[in-house]
């Protein structure tokens, strides 16, 4: 159950409304955007106490809970949340594409590659600067440097920039450089890092963990609401499956069921959900079609001597193709709606 508060309603308002109703250990105050506060309890109770409920002046409306996640339930908001990156809304009606190199391997590889992908069309800027490999051998990354180098490209060439963090200690640096902190798909359930960038005022894009269901991808999105920062963008990337053509198998049936279930935007990131180059497009248009909100692409200016995932990556010519093709794919399918 969730109680939702006026706008006057304060913390001490709130702590009152608790004890008066009697919720005890059973609830727990949490603030919801810049200003209102909500009550969330752990059960439902019953029509007499919600009606007291809805006629207390505090009280804005009381919404029953029916599923374990709460704050990014679509029953809690039914209307989209548009997230702004920068000057990107995603959620909306435009086509979002963030895109660039899986690590940032220095400033003239990455500055090259950012000029291409913006001149393609592309909306956001990434590039990894904490590398967590599966190998312990593979590049790791420049770490703190590499934010620095994707902080001074993204300001010369004129984008917000999304990279990666792996420890809650490296939150507040990257706060300082990056538009979009992400959450990789080794960390959705990283229960301290979630809640600290919850404590961040940046949006954060959450990747989806290859073996994680929809339900537990959506609670790791709710420990990041419960903190307060409810500007969270989903990333679907594939899942661990028994085919081995593919480095994961990409789940473009998550984007229909999770409209359904969150007010969330969906993106799709189709080059980590196969691994390989020339699948990209068609599951780029795929994805799109089964109502994507985005789509996060790896793009390398030489793929073939990229230090991460060049496999994966396409090269700027090949992107900028895409991208027209995207667009009148958007064209159509906003026609047939």
């Amino acid at each position: 159950m969730i109680v939702v508060l006026s706008l006057q309603a304060g913390r001490e308002n709130a702590v009152s409304l608790m004890e008066q109703f009697r919720f005890g250990d059973r609830a727990a105050v949490v603030p919801h955007g810049h200003e209102r506060l909500l009550v969330i309890l752990s059960d439902e109770i019953d029509e007499e106490k919600i009606m007291a409920l809805e006629a207390h002046p505090l009280v804005d409306r009381v919404i029953p809970i029916e599923t374990p996640y709460q704050l990014v339930s679509k029953h809690h908001q039914p209307e989209k949340t548009i997230v702004k990156v920068g000057d990107v809304h995603i959620g909306g009606a435009d086509l979002v594409v963030i895109a660039g190199p899986c690590a940032v391997e220095g400033e003239e590889q990455l500055k090259k590659t950012a000029l291409a992908i913006k001149k393609a069309g592309a909306s956001i800027l990434r590039g990894g600067a904490f590398k967590p490999r599966t190998s312990p051998y593979s590049f790791q990354g420049l770490k703190t440097e590499g934010l620095a180098v994707l902080a001074r490209v993204k300001e010369e060439v004129g984008l917000p920039a999304v990279s990666e963090v792996m420890d809650p200690r490296e939150v507040d640096d990257a706060a300082i450089y990056l538009d979009l902190i992400q959450i990789g798909a080794r960390n959705m359930s990283n229960t301290p890092l979630l809640q600290e960038v919850g404590r961040q005022k940046r949006p954060v894009l959450l990747k989806r963990n290859p073996a994680a269901t929809y339900e537990e991808w959506l609670l790791a999105a709710e420990y990041i609401a419960a903190e307060g920062n409810t500007q969270i963008i989903l990333c679907e990337r594939g899942l661990r499956t028994f085919e081995p053509y593919t480095r994961n198998t990409l789940d473009v049936g998550a984007v229909p069921a999770l409209k359904e279930m969150t007010h969330l935007p969906v993106l799709v990131d189709p080059s980590h959900g196969t691994g390989r180059w020339h699948m990209v497009p068609d599951l780029s248009k795929a994805a799109l079609a089964a109502g994507a909100d985005g789509l996060m692409i790896e793009v390398h200016c030489d793929p073939e001597r990229a230090l991460s995932d060049g496999r994966q990556s396409l090269h700027p010519d090949r992107f900028s193709r895409l991208m027209e093709q995207l667009r009148k794919l958007k064209q159509t399918l906003e026609q047939i709606k």
